[in-house]
C-alpha cells in the first residue's frame, strides 16, 4: 500500500508570508504555558483511557460482588472441563475408528469386535481399510495424529496454557480408550499418540522461538 504525502500547504498560513502568525505557534504557546501551569502546581494525575474504561464498564468482573465473581469462576472451571472432556471423547472415537479400520486391514476379529464393527469383511473393505490405515491414509499415524491436535486447537485456541491441558486431557483419552477396551492397543494407535504429542512440542517451541 503507498504512503500519500500531502504537498498542498496552501490551508496554513506560515510565518513569512503575508506576516501572519503560524497556527503551530498559538498551539506552541499554549503548550508551554501549560506546562509551566503544571510545574508550579505540580503533575495533575489523568486516569488513561483504559482505566477510565474499565471504570466505565458495569460488566467489569473486578466490579461485581464476591458472589458473584465465585460463580463467574466456578462457570469458567465447567467450561473448561467440558472442553477436556470433549477431547477425550474425541480422541477416543478417533481411536475407535483407527482401532476398527486396523482390525479390516489385517483380518483381526478381536480389534473388529471391540471397535463395534463386522467381523466379516469382503476384499474390497479390507482393500480400502488398509488404504485407511496407510502412511497417507485417513485413519494413518499422519492424519490421525494431526486431527487430534486440530482439535485440540480449535478447544484451547492460540493459548499454551491451555494447549498443555488439552495435551493431558488427549493423553487422558488414550488411556481410557486401553482401559475400556482391557488391552493394549494396536501399535499404530501409540504411534498416532507420539506423533500428537510430537505436535504439541513443535507448538510449545515456536511459541518460545517467538518469545
Amino acid at each position: 500500500m503507498g504512503i500519500g504525502i500531502n504537498t498542498n500547504y496552501g490551508n496554513y498560513n506560515y510565518a513569512g508570508v503575508n506576516n501572519a502568525e503560524p497556527g503551530w505557534a498559538k498551539s506552541d504557546e499554549k503548550e508551554e504555558k501549560k506546562e509551566v501551569a503544571l510545574n508550579q502546581q505540580g503533575v495533575v494525575y489523568e486516569k488513561t483511557a483504559i482505566e477510565d474504561s474499565k471504570e466505565d464498564d458495569p460488566k467489569a468482573i473486578y466490579k461485581k460482588s464476591a458472589t458473584d465473581r465465585a460463580t463467574i469462576v466456578q462457570q469458567m472451571k465447567a467450561a473448561e472441563e467440558q472442553q477436556r472432556n470433549q477431547l477425550m471423547e474425541i480422541v477416543q472415537k478417533t481411536l475407535q475408528g483407527q482401532v476398527g479400520a486396523y482390525g479390516k486391514a489385517t483380518g483381526n476379529n478381536m480389534w473388529q469386535q471391540l471397535a463395534g464393527g463386522n467381523v466379516k469383511v469382503d476384499a474390497a473393505t479390507r482393500a480400502q481399510a488398509q488404504k485407511d490405515i496407510s502412511e497417507d491414509g485417513y485413519y494413518g499415524v499422519k492424519q490421525t495424529s494431526q486431527r487430534l491436535f486440530d482439535f485440540a486447537a480449535a478447544l484451547a485456541g492460540d493459548d499454551v496454557d491451555k494447549m498443555k491441558e488439552m495435551q493431558k486431557a488427549m493423553e487422558k483419552g488414550f488411556k481410557q480408550a486401553t482401559k475400556t477396551w482391557g488391552r493394549e492397543l494396536p501399535a499404530i494407535c501409540k504411534e498416532t499418540m507420539n506423533a500428537a504429542n510430537k505436535l504439541f512440542e513443535d507448538y510449545y517451541s515456536s511459541k518460545e522461538q517467538v518469545g
